[in-house]
């Protein structure tokens, strides 16, 4: 079991930035590949950045360029900076990790975060 809990969202103006981190509970946090969605309202989820157990990085076409996804197993922790922000980025933003080598799907993910709200100001 992995409990995964969110921080870092908040109230941020067109083109400022912010730092999501995702705490991991368990000590086999290296096994898991890492995923960053977010939901906006009346929106489907979507993935927006995923990293395999080996560090290798995929990014959804709106935020490639602008965000960085990252991990730290000593921490058990995952990071998504974000820079560049626009009000279309505003949605519930959460993170999820799979027992896998790598993962991009939803469905592939077995845990998930309660997630943390990014709210951009036009």
């Amino acid at each position: 079991q992995v409990q995964l809990v969110e921080s870092g969202g908040g109230l941020v103006q067109a083109g400022g930035s912010l730092r999501l981190s995702c705490a991991a509970s368990g000590r086999t946090f290296s096994s898991y590949a890492m995923g960053w969605f977010r939901q906006a309202p009346g929106k489907e989820r979507e993935l927006v950045a995923a990293i395999s157990r080996g560090g290798i990085t995929y990014y959804g076409d709106p935020v490639k360029g602008r965000f960085t996804i990252s991990r730290d197993n000593a921490k058990n922790t995952v990071y998504l900076q974000m820079n560049n922000l626009k009000p279309e980025d505003t949605a519930v933003y959460y993170c999820a990790a799979a027992h896998r080598i790598t993962a991009q799907a939803e469905r592939e993910y077995d845990y998930w975060g309660q997630g943390t709200q990014v709210t951009v100001s036009s």
